[in-house]
This record gives structure tokens, sequence and C-alpha cells, in this order.
């Protein structure tokens, strides 16, 4: 049975950093794309960021977090991280680990057939 595990997730203040794993068992996260959404309080899901298959296509970003998230995979290890610095308040959020995509919108969570269960991020001011 695929999972997917996140970690990482804590209470920061603004302009502090945070690097979230995502630890998948039964799945390789290379194999096809990877990425994390996260869910603002009493929001629905958005994308952060996302990985396409291949190794010639780079990582893509939603446009507030770029410049201050990096993702990146970990193939020895099948983990997937995201790096997350000057964090503000309207970071806060449970952020979730996704992977392979079926047909649709990345930036529509329910087209991720593998998804977390979630760490929580809350940035005060």
């Amino acid at each position: 049975q695929v999972k997917l595990m996140e970690s990482g997730g804590a209470s920061v203040q603004t302009g502090g950093s945070l690097r979230l794993t995502c630890q998948a068992s039964e799945y390789t996260l290379r194999s096809s794309s990877a990425g994390w959404f996260r869910r603002p309080p009493g929001q629905e899901p958005e994308v952060v960021a996302w990985i396409p298959p291949g190794s010639t296509l780079r990582e893509l970003y939603t446009d507030d977090v770029k410049g201050r998230f990096t993702i990146s995979l970990d193939s020895a290890e099948n983990t997937m991280h995201l790096q997350m610095d000057d964090l503000r308040p309207d970071d806060s959020g449970m952020y979730y680990c996704v992977a392979r995509r079926a047909a649709g919108s990345p930036a529509n969570i329910e087209t991720w057939i593998y998804r977390g269960h979630g760490t929580q991020v809350t940035v005060s001011s």
C-alpha cells in the first residue's frame, strides 16, 4: 500500500524557516510528478510547488512562494523536501505531500492519486 508521510511542520515567527519532508513507501517518488499543497484555515487546498516527471523539466512554484520556497527530491532516500524560507503568516496551513497525477490540472488536488495526511505549519507575526 502506497503511503506518503509528511513531517517538519511547526510554529515559527515571521521570517523564520522550516524544512518539510515527505517520506514515500511502496512508491518511487521520482517515477512521476510529485509536489506540495497547502490548505490555509477555512480555505481550499492550493498547490505550492511541484516537480514534473523527467530530469529535463524544472520544478514549478505558485507565484507567492517563488524565491522563498525550494522543492527537491532525494532519490536515494525516496523523500521529497520543501525548504521554506522567509515565512509569512499567509503561509500558515496544513501542508500535504502529493504524488502521481491523473488527467487534469495539477492545481487541483483531486487529480493527484497519492496524498499524505499533512503536517501543520503556523507562522505568527
